[in-house]
């Protein structure tokens, strides 16, 4: 019998854990249920239903900061009014404390790509493209959302930026269904980004999601060969958040404060991101805004058209 740490059955030479022990686990001859960590990752209908409530707080948070993201804010006030905003509606700030980040949500202006910490000496100013992403935490559950916001009237090389990571997020979002590979993800978005020009930041990922922050599996965006074989199922939860740079995709960590990443070559970083759910049919995005859901639109940034 082969055991997880045998080289595979396909011939790959990777170990059967990183290939094909998932999409064995998963597969259901006669009524025989899937096993293992395929189960683990499916949730129940009441799990379910936990996660919509987490996506739908968190839109409407994000619709909520998004007057207040406008040139001469600093980040700070933009942390607080996030904090605030949740804690009175009796949920928890996923970020603030998650293994010791020491604010609500993060803030990464132009190159920074992710984890910018929010500061009372960084203020924004016309031109600034500035990420803004939301973890909240209600009745346990998790949700997860981020959007690239333009301060004042920004440069084409931004605009362009922006529309590819906008587009870059859709296009990974419509190749999550039952019977798709995790693989599909990177698979969508990858070759669209560099045919515009631009990278796909391999240092950072979407994650498998649910009472957990991060759970089960790695969400790739892009074409990695340790993605993990995973067969996407009804009732998987995960966040599909490519970070897209207009130079290479090598990044730095800041090495005086441990979180912020900034691209490598100076160059403009833009990301989108969104929870959704693997339904019976096809995908369910569980964190969009008031007037996403009322529009029919996974992407409202005043100043954006895509495509």
């Amino acid at each position: 019998m082969i055991t997880r740490n045998d080289p595979c059955w396909c011939g790959s030479g990777k170990k059967y854990k990183k290939c094909h022990l998932l999409a064995d686990e998963q597969r259901q001859p006669g009524n025989r249920p899937a096993t293992g960590r395929a189960l683990k990752m499916v949730k129940t209908a009441e799990e379910i239903e936990g996660m919509r409530r987490a996506g739908e707080f968190n839109g409407r948070l994000l619709e909520y900061v998004r007057p207040y993201v406008k040139e001469g804010a600093a980040t700070s006030e933009i942390d607080a009014i996030v904090h605030d905003y949740t804690v009175s509606h009796g949920h928890r700030p996923g970020a603030l404390g998650y293994q010791g980040f020491p604010k609500s949500c993060c803030t990464s202006i132009n190159q920074v790509v992710c984890h910018g910490i929010p500061s009372e000496s960084e203020v924004l100013k016309r031109g600034d493209i500035v990420n803004v992403d939301l973890t909240t935490i209600v009745d346990g559950f998790y949700g997860d959302s981020s959007e690239t916001f333009f301060i004042g009237e920004v440069s084409a090389g931004a605009l362009a930026l922006t529309r590819v990571a906008a587009k870059a997020m859709r296009l990974g979002i419509a190749a999550v269904g039952p019977g798709k590979h995790l693989r599909s993800i990177a698979e969508a978005i990858e070759p669209y980004v560099i045919s515009k020009g631009c990278s796909v930041v391999h240092q950072y990922t979407g994650h498998g999601i649910g009472r957990k922050f991060h759970e089960s599996f790695t969400v790739y965006h892009h074409r990695d060969p340790d993605c993990e074989n995973v067969v996407l199922m009804p009732g998987m939860t995960l966040t599909v958040e490519p970070m897209i740079n207009a130079g290479a995709y090598e990044v730095t960590t800041d090495p005086v404060d441990k979180w912020t990443v900034r691209t490598k070559d100076g160059s403009l970083s833009a990301q989108f991101e969104h929870t959704v759910l693997v339904t019976e049919t096809g995908v369910e995005v569980l964190t969009l805004t008031p007037s996403q859901r009322a529009s029919g639109v996974l992407i409202d940034v005043p100043g954006l058209t895509l495509d």
